[in-house]
C-alpha cells in the first residue's frame, strides 16, 4: 500500500505466488479488453481512460491486478459480486 497526496496506490502483480493464476488472469484481461475495443456495449471508463494513457499490455496487467483483488475480497468475504452502475449496459429502451 502506498498512499500519498490522499491517493491511495495498491501496488502491482509481482513474479510471487502461482504463474499458472497470473497468466490465466492475464490472458483473461487480455481478452477483455480485446471485446470491449470490438464495440463490447459494456463500458468500462477506468479501463478506457488508462488504455489512453498506457501500452495495451500494461493495461491488461492492471486489469488482472483488479480483477485478483476483486475475486480475492469475494472469496475472503463471502460475498457476491455486484458491478457498479457505470459497467452495465445501458438499458434498452421498451418496445411497444
Amino acid at each position: 500500500n502506498h498512499s500519498t497526496a490522499g491517493r491511495n496506490r495498491l501496488g502491482v502483480i509481482t513474479r510471487a505466488g502461482d504463474e499458472m493464476l497470473r497468466s490465466v488472469l492475464v490472458a483473461g484481461a487480455t481478452a477483455l479488453i480485446q471485446h470491449m475495443r470490438r464495440g463490447s456495449k459494456r463500458r468500462w471508463p477506468w479501463l478506457e481512460a488508462l488504455l489512453a494513457r498506457k501500452a495495451f499490455k500494461l493495461a491488461a496487467v492492471a486489469l488482472a491486478n483488479k480483477l485478483a483483488r476483486i475475486a480475492w475480497k469475494l472469496m475472503v468475504s463471502g460475498e457476491h459480486y455486484r458491478p457498479i452502475a457505470s459497467a452495465l449496459p445501458a438499458a434498452a429502451p421498451a418496445q411497444l
